[in-house]
């Protein structure tokens, strides 16, 4: 559930305001609102938090004995100028490198033309004889002058380069506009090589230097992590709101929330240290933390939603439970194959094993994979899925354990359970597995409806989402009809004396003016109805919308045919190598690649499609958009 939580802001004295904040942070339960943090020391403490990341990333690359550490244990600001010191040898060595660079650059010009000296050119034309360097291509170099005096100096690919002698500042009257004038280096190119040469001992210096300081990186780490609370600290006490009108006061005052089940901490620590204290319900249009508070096994769902980063608004639902069942049948049928599902499961029992006997806590993520392990089992049980394998190579009690109507073992075709009459048509295993993963969806997307229901039930509201469901209902059974079988669930078709056709049809006409009518209301009926009619478009896509989200299931059936397309076929590639002793190793290595390639892109299916049709088809449905951002009280544990 998400745990309610109460506004609260808090008054004290602006000569204890940092007392204050340092008890509060130890405290730990309320989360503040952000502020806009000012003055000298924050600028400090974010400045040295910069440097110490730039420092921790440029130590990072500098591999050292695992062994290796620090002799002297360094105080922060002798950590703090090691960092500075760290990037200003950072900043030398790329000056450094760009004047190699740029020097290199102007000796790849002049490579072709041998040493050259700009003051024996100066000598020369103090002398009356003036030079100047050209290059041309080779097959224009005829069409110069012959009263332009040149002098070639060497001919390579296609080039010609050569000196005007007592070439003059203006260029040659007629002289060829191929002919391009070669600027005179800043220096000798000798010059230029020393330079390189000098500035390469210099880098290796500065290596040397940085490598001296990579032994202090641990510490620069901790020293960051430090500076996150410290700058938060300074952040909030500098933030704080203390004048009223541009006039200083004696108080300072802060905001923020906390869960209803630690108000009473806040109270007392307020009577303690003299805190005026107000809270109230938070309004619609505040920002409010989501905190979840679920048990052991709905928390399970907690690494899976955390690395996703979604988070449901404070005022949405708390979905994490019926997050865990569906995403746990997705997972099992999307991975689909029995043996795949009992390598997780012992490779996870192994590593759980392994935390019990080092006396660790065991991670949440291990318990979760556990748990999607088994439910691949069981599901690659069901449909008679193992390795891939066909069910002829498989053992008589293996495909014993799978259900007949939806196992790869059965050949036989089904009646549906209201019918004798065969002409009308039977169900294969495929069909089966279609109408689980329609079924899968249409309870889905009714406990969505359902939820809304129960979150409306004192409003017209009510009317709204009830409409929604009947829509659901009725859709269900035309999916059934366009998808798996026409002539089986045809809209005539009469079960048990209903004329289920005709009532699902029903179903979706009365859901849909219900909906029309009811789904925007907001205190008027008719003001619902004008809301409706503006959006007439998109309130008629809404009904293709659940026909296509019923639909958009059967992914789940086709990703899990797929993968087990791709095993039986790397079995198949493996087959001609069973048998032949001096192809073990290429039948062991291509078995592990195949299944291993296919256990990944199993994987990324279940991401992409099984996290898909909870956080978009199950939440649209609710309505939910998954804005919420967590709990994070003020507190001194890392964040």
């Amino acid at each position: 559930m998400i745990v309610p939580m109460k506004k609260v802001s808090l008054v004290v004295l602006n000569k204890e305001k940092r007392e204050s904040l340092e008890q509060l942070k130890k405290l730990g339960v309320v989360h503040l609102e952000q502020l806009e943090g000012k003055g000298e020391k924050l600028a400090s403490f974010k400045e040295a938090s910069s440097n110490a990341m730039v420092a921790e990333s440029i130590l990072g690359e500098i591999k050292l004995p695992k062994k290796m550490t620090a002799a002297v244990k360094l105080s922060n600001s002798e950590i703090a100028e090691k960092c500075k010191e760290t990037l200003s040898l950072s900043e030398q060595k790329k000056k450094l490198l760009e004047e190699i660079s740029n020097d290199s650059q102007e000796l790849d010009r002049f490579a072709q033309w041998g040493q050259v000296t700009p003051s024996d050119f100066e000598y020369l034309k103090g002398k009356n004889v003036s030079l100047k360097m050209y290059e041309i291509p080779e097959d224009k170099y005829s069409l110069i002058d012959e009263n332009s005096k040149t002098l070639c100096v060497n001919r390579f690919r296609k080039t010609v380069r050569f000196l005007l002698v007592d070439a003059k500042e203006e260029r040659p009257e007629g002289f060829p506009p191929e002919a391009y004038e070669v600027p005179f280096p800043a220096c000798s190119t000798k010059e230029i090589s020393e330079r390189i040469s000098n500035n390469q001992d210099k880098i290796r210096e500065i290596d040397e230097k940085i490598k001296s300081l990579a032994v202090f990186a641990p510490q620069i780490k901790t020293f960051r992590k430090a500076l996150v609370s410290d700058i938060e600290f300074e952040t909030i006490y500098s933030g704080m709101e203390g004048d009223t009108e541009g006039k200083s006061t004696d108080l300072a005052w802060i905001t923020g929330f906390v869960p209803v089940d630690s108000m009473n901490l806040l109270l007392e620590e307020a009577k303690k240290n003299d805190w005026a204290v107000a809270y109230s319900d938070p309004s619609e249009e505040d920002e409010v933390p989501t905190k979840l508070k679920n048990n052991k096994l709905v928390s399970l769902i907690y690494p899976l939603t955390d690395f996703l980063g979604t988070v449901p608004g404070y005022h949405e639902y708390d979905i994490s439970g019926w997050f865990l069942l569906f995403f746990t049948v997705f997972f099992g049928m999307i991975f689909g194959d029995g043996g795949y599902g009992l390598l997780v499961t012992v490779v996870t029992i192994l590593m759980i094993l392994k935390s019990v006997f080092k006396k660790e806590k065991v991670s949440p993520l291990f318990q979760l994979v556990l748990l999607l392990g088994i439910s691949t089992v069981v599901w690659g049980g069901l449909t008679c899925t193992w390795f891939g394998l066909t069910p002829d190579k498989l053992p008589e009690w293996l495909t014993a354990l799978s259900f007949a109507p939806i196992s790869n073992a059965c050949t036989e075709e089904w009646l549906p359970f209201w019918s004798t009459d065969v002409s009308k048509g039977t169900l294969t295993t495929a069909q089966n597995l279609q109408i689980f993963c329609f079924t899968l969806g249409f309870l889905q997307l009714s406990v969505a409806h359902l939820k809304g229901m129960a979150r409306y039930i004192k409003s017209p509201k009510f009317l709204g989402e009830f409409g929604a469901l009947l829509q659901i209902w009725g859709m269900y059974y035309v999916v059934l009809n366009m998808v798996v079988s026409s002539s089986i669930f045809g809209f005539g078709e009469i079960i048990y004396g209903v004329p289920v056709g005709k009532v699902s049809i029903g179903l979706v006409g009365f859901g849909f003016a219900l909906s029309f009518i009811f789904s925007n209301y907001d205190g008027s009926v008719l003001a619902s109805i004008l809301e409706s009619c503006k959006n007439i478009i998109s309130v008629l896509l809404g009904v293709v919308n659940v026909f296509s989200d019923i639909v958009s299931y059967i992914r789940l059936w086709a990703v899990g045919l797929a993968g087990s397309a791709i095993s039986a076929t790397v079995n198949e590639m493996a087959g001609p190598l069973v048998g032949h002793a001096v192809l073990f190793l290429a039948l062991v290595v291509l078995l592990v690649f195949g299944h291993g390639l296919n256990m990944v892109l199993n994987l990324l299916s279940v991401i992409v499609h099984g996290v898909r049709l909870n956080t978009l088809e199950f939440s649209n449905h609710l309505g939910m958009s998954w804005s919420g951002f967590k709990y994070a009280p003020f507190s001194e544990t890392d964040k």
